[in-house]
């Protein structure tokens, strides 16, 4: 079954531009001027729940991290280039880091703290901070966002203009800073998290089941009133809505809801 984005759900349902979208057929550009990326998501419904303040000290010891993994990162480079070992493709991945990567995380961190975990700066603004070239803020984005010590989600805001229907822009990302599991194992082990205990964990995954448990016996409407909130889950909820309708159709009459497949077929032909 193919995975569906909450990004690409809400394309369809605003019937927003991709980056690869043909012309209008009249010729006219995009209404605000520039595309909206894929799997973008609009700002203001969904940071409450995607941005975390971080806790008395750890974007200190996020940035410490980040600077012992840049130290594996040019062991790794050079033992890749000495030929001692093959890398595997966890090691080539945080062999990838780079200092102006580390440069880049640090001034996210630093905007964290500042700001209790509400990161959103942009490109301009990062590379006028760090001192870097934008491209090379672009690069050094991508490489944390692989590694995964930030995740980033795309957003893009309402303009108010007059005119038919709504109308859309680009803004900046959200970002937040994460500590991955694969640089672990090159930390000293003071630095390392401290393993939870095991009713703990016993605990966080009973919870887990009686969720997973729970979400199944909900209709596609219910799941997205419940999990999104704003205008985009309202637009899911209607798209829910029609999902169960469909079942619905299925279940009570499956001959009906053929017919009604090849007409939606034929009148999209025509």
């Amino acid at each position: 079954m193919g995975t569906i984005t909450i990004g690409d759900a809400a394309l369809k349902a605003f019937g927003l531009l991709t980056r690869q979208r043909s012309p209008a057929l009249s010729g006219a550009p995009h209404r605000t001027g520039a595309p909206v990326l894929r799997d973008s998501l609009e700002a203001g419904t969904f940071e409450e729940v995607f941005w975390t303040a971080p806790a008395k000290g750890e974007t200190d010891r996020l940035l410490h991290v980040a600077r012992r993994t840049l130290d594996a990162a040019r062991r790794l480079r050079r033992d890749e280039r000495s030929g001692e070992r093959k890398l595997t493709v966890t090691e080539r991945g945080i062999a990838q880091l780079t200092s102006s990567a580390v440069r880049v995380f640090e001034e996210i961190l630093t905007l964290a703290r500042l700001n209790r975990g509400r990161v959103y700066p942009s490109y301009d603004y990062l590379a006028e901070a760090t001192g870097l070239g934008r491209a090379t803020v672009g690069r050094a984005l991508s490489i944390l966002e692989a590694i995964g010590f930030l995740v980033r989600q795309r957003r893009f805001s309402r303009v108010n203009v007059d005119g038919p229907g709504p109308r859309y822009v680009q803004t900046s990302n959200a970002y937040r800073p994460l500590l991955p599991d694969s640089v672990q194992s090159y930390l000293p082990r003071w630095m390392r998290p401290v393993p939870l205990p095991d009713d703990t964990v016993q605990h966080y995954a009973d919870h887990a089941a009686e969720t997973d448990a729970m979400l199944k016996t909900l209709s596609c409407r219910e799941l997205a009133q419940m999990t999104i909130s704003g205008p985009l889950g309202k637009i899911l909820a209607k798209l829910g809505e029609a999902i169960d309708r469909t079942e619905r159709e299925a279940q009570n009459d499956p001959k009906t809801l053929n017919d009604s497949i090849i007409y939606r077929v034929k009148r999209f032909a025509e």
